[in-house]
């Protein structure tokens, strides 16, 4: 289960997508998590996705 502070949450997310998985599609599938719910969650953390770099940015960059 991942963590529900969205500071966690993120730090959490972007070292499984470093050191495991090449896309959240592929996190969330293999840990049985809701991919839109990951992705709303940190968008509304102010974080976006940014699949050049498969890690999760300030939604400003």
């Amino acid at each position: 289960m991942l963590p529900k502070d969205p500071n966690m949450l993120l730090s959490v997310v972007n070292t499984l997508l470093r050191d495991h998985y090449s896309s959240p599609e592929e996190l969330c599938d293999d840990r049985d998590e809701d991919l839109e719910d990951l992705l709303s969650r940190l968008e509304k953390a102010g974080y976006r996705y940014d699949p050049e770099g498969n890690r999760f940015v300030p939604a400003s960059k």
